[in-house]
């Protein structure tokens, strides 16, 4: 991997999880973020450079990124960092990559595809478990069925929660559900839709959330009408619905700090056992308007654990073959094959 590069928010649990993973590869990426004690001790540790800078305005953070080539972003909560650092990567000419699955990321993201065409730099969030693996499904079954008209995807995976991972949860509720129809993203009531999935490893109950492929799944396919699922209990369904009710208090500031405050301190994410003992299933369905179905499965690694790989397999993809600038997602920027090209995927099989 050529080229001056660097994790920032490498301080957070899967930005760690990174940071010594590519150190354990050779590889030399600057670490960064906002907790000097942290930052500096983790870069002292794996023998990297550091840079200590809080996300500010983003001239100013652009000059802490005048000589890097790529940004590798894992300082969440992404619905805060990631348009300033986007900024910042736009006017520093630095290839932005992110590990987020907020849809509001991905669709910033897309808007801002003619400057980063014009700036020769490539914009592609969710270079991690969200949403490589979801994303790589969609543009199979796009190849498959060509003329899908209608896509659901989904994944089971039984890892807990980071802590940044837990915090997002949090915004989530209080955004309600998402899905995509007639091409356009609509909002509608969490838990409003549940049915029955195999997701590679026996039929659940699933019900439909707002996840990122309800952007990039759109951008990578064409297909109009897109649902993102998981797997669930009728108690998690009912609470759901219930909380549709609670919305307007959830949105509150105070009761949004309290919430991930909370929330956040309980969360540790799973640690290297846990890591490989949890793998995840990837599910995929695309119809058309004659009623021709395709189905698609894969299992692969640990959510975490593919984080990491991927997102040093994307960096490593665009610093090593300069794809021309633009906004992009995951399969569209390394191809549809990238998630079973990640260590503990299996094959991609579409029935």
């Amino acid at each position: 991997m050529s080229g001056d590069w660097m994790i920032y928010g490498a301080n957070g649990y899967t930005g760690a999880l990174i940071a010594r993973e590519a150190a354990r590869r050779g590889l030399k990426p600057v670490l960064a973020g906002r907790d000097r004690a942290r930052i500096e001790a983790l870069a002292a540790e794996l023998g990297l450079q550091h840079r200590v800078f809080a996300l500010g305005a983003p001239a100013v953070t652009a000059q802490h990124l005048r000589d890097i080539a790529l940004v590798l972003h894992c300082a969440g909560p992404f619905s805060a960092t990631a348009a300033p650092m986007m900024a910042a990567c736009l006017l520093a000419c630095t290839h932005y990559l992110d590990i987020t699955g907020e849809i509001d990321v991905f669709e910033h993201a897309q808007s801002l595809d003619r400057q980063a065409r014009e700036a020769g730099i490539v914009l592609c969030p969710g270079v991690g478990f969200d949403v490589i693996p979801t994303d790589c499904v969609a543009a199979a079954l796009k190849q498959a069925l060509p003329d899908a008209t209608t896509l659901a995807l989904g994944f089971d995976t039984r890892s807990r929660l980071s802590p940044g991972t837990a915090r997002t949860t949090v915004e989530g509720l209080a955004l309600g559900g998402r899905i995509r129809r007639g091409g356009r993203i609509v909002s509608v009531p969490l838990a409003h839709e549940t049915r029955r999935i195999d997701f590679g490893h026996g039929e659940k109950l699933a019900m439909a959330i707002a996840w990122g492929d309800v952007s990039t799944a759109f951008h990578s396919t064409g297909i109009p009408d897109i649902s993102v699922f998981v797997p669930t209990s009728p108690r998690t369904v009912r609470a759901a619905r219930v909380a549709n009710f609670l919305r307007p208090v959830l949105r509150m500031p105070g009761v949004q700090r309290v919430l991930k405050r909370r929330i956040g301190n309980r969360a540790i994410g799973p640690d290297a056992e846990q890591r490989e003992r949890s793998p995840s299933f990837v599910w995929g369905e695309a119809r058309n308007a004659a009623g021709q179905r395709r189905t698609a499965r894969i299992r692969t690694a640990n959510g975490y654990a593919l984080t990491v790989t991927g997102s040093l397999a994307v960096a490593q993809h665009v610093l090593d073959t300069a794809p021309a600038g633009g906004a992009y997602t995951p399969s569209g920027l390394a191809g549809a094959d990238l998630v079973q090209r990640l260590p503990g995927s299996g094959p991609l099989v579409i029935d």
